[in-house]
């Protein structure tokens, strides 16, 4: 028998329940799973603050590692360790908060070989969400040299990542935040300025002075606006984040007055290709940065409460879970 996080319907309580193989999804691939993580989309699911699981019952948990223990495909082994992030998984197919997971073989890639199991989930889907709007801005074009790059939501898993693997590629890095404690901590990941998020909340001109010339927004609603408005001639958003809101009331004058552009980041569905390139980037740009200060760490019966935490805001940085304590 296996431990989970098992959520039976919509009006359950998230608890930890006993699970065996014959329990599993369908999938062709079975996984011991090592680690998961909460991420604001799973805190969302455990507290079922917005409707993110599709059907019950349901195993939480957007990403997870672990090692192979049966499969019947030939692109995998026995013993090969592995990582999962998207696909649905936690939302319409059984996720990471659990010890075990059979899932697809194409929604999984191999762990790169200079990468332990503990690193990947402090890395997990922020950090992928993160190196995939990096790679968005670097694509049009933008280099260090060029500016400014503002990361708004920077103390959150996304945000924190995001200023990491900007500072460690040459970029210097405006930092947004509406905590005044985590100044330090910004720094030592590679902010060089801060701003509090009241300058992104209010309502601002369709055009604004312009002061960045690219940046990552983990926010939406109002601050996506702002932002846009802010942005510099030929410069670029990656929006990948919604924490303030799905609504986005702002002009077209930024866009044709200015040329910026817009880049939604959807990490969910990237296929394999991608993932691998994005993870390999992942492990080598973030190669000499310690994780510890940006990460905590839980067990599997504290999930609910860090869930909680963490949509309240209390929560700075990237939480992993050890399934197996």
């Amino acid at each position: 028998m296996y431990k989970a996080i098992l959520i039976k319907d919509k009006d359950s309580t998230p608890e930890i329940s006993s699970i065996n193989l014959n329990d599993l999804p369908s999938g062709d691939v079975t996984v011991q799973i090592e680690y998961s993580t909460i991420n604001y989309k799973d805190s969302l699911a455990l507290i079922n603050k917005i409707p993110i699981v599709r059907k019950f019952p349901m195993v939480p948990g957007i990403d997870f590692v672990g090692k192979i223990v049966n499969t019947s495909c030939s692109r995998y082994k026995e013993n090969q360790k592995v990582i999962l992030n998207g696909w649905g998984v936690g939302e319409s197919h059984w996720g990471g908060l659990a010890q075990i997971a059979r899932v697809q073989n194409d929604w999984l890639i191999p762990l790169p070989d200079s990468m332990t199991s503990k690193r990947a989930m402090e890395i997990g889907t922020a950090g992928f969400t993160a190196m995939l709007s990096l790679i968005k801005i670097e694509g049009h074009g933008i280099k260090p040299s060029d500016g400014k790059i503002l990361v708004t939501g920077a103390s959150g898993g996304v945000g924190s990542i995001a200023i990491a693997l900007l500072h460690a590629n040459g970029y210097e890095v405006i930092a947004s935040t509406g905590k005044n404690d985590v100044y330090e901590y910004l720094k030592k990941l590679g902010a060089s300025e801060i701003i509090n998020r009241s300058e992104l909340n209010s309502q601002h001109k369709p055009l604004d002075r312009q002061k960045w010339v690219a940046a990552i927004d983990t926010v939406g609603s109002k601050t996506l606006a702002n932002v846009c408005a802010s942005t510099k001639s030929d410069g670029a958003i990656a929006a990948c984040g919604m924490a303030q809101g799905l609504d986005l009331n702002t002009s077209v004058a930024p866009f044709i007055l200015r040329g910026i552009t817009l880049y939604g980041i959807n990490s969910v569905n990237i296929n394999s290709k991608k993932r691998v390139s994005a993870w390999d980037r992942l492990a080598s740009d973030l190669a000499d940065l310690k994780l510890d200060f940006v990460c905590s760490q839980h067990k599997l019966n504290e999930v609910t409460n860090v869930a909680k935490q963490l949509l309240e805001g209390k929560i700075v940085g990237r939480c992993i879970i050890d399934v197996n304590s």
